[in-house]
């Protein structure tokens, strides 16, 4: 199994994670804390879970507004 987190930029600085389909959501202020956070929060969402996820993916999602100029 593997999960899939998508991961932004928190408008007050650093990363938000949520997992794909799983309640799970954690935060860091850095991409090093981010991932500790994310490890940490699978492990108490799966401690007494018969099977659990063998990788995580981090999808990092930034999004950007470009201003056009009307035609």
């Amino acid at each position: 199994m593997e999960l899939i987190f998508e991961i932004r930029d928190a408008e007050e600085g650093g990363y938000w994670a949520r997992a794909l389909g799983y309640p799970i959501f954690t935060e860091g202020n850095t991409w090093e804390e981010l991932r500790a956070n994310v490890l940490e929060a699978i492990s108490v969402h799966f401690e007494d879970a018969p099977t659990r996820p063998r990788l995580a993916q981090l999808h990092y999602v930034k999004d950007e507004l470009i201003p056009l100029e009307a035609a």
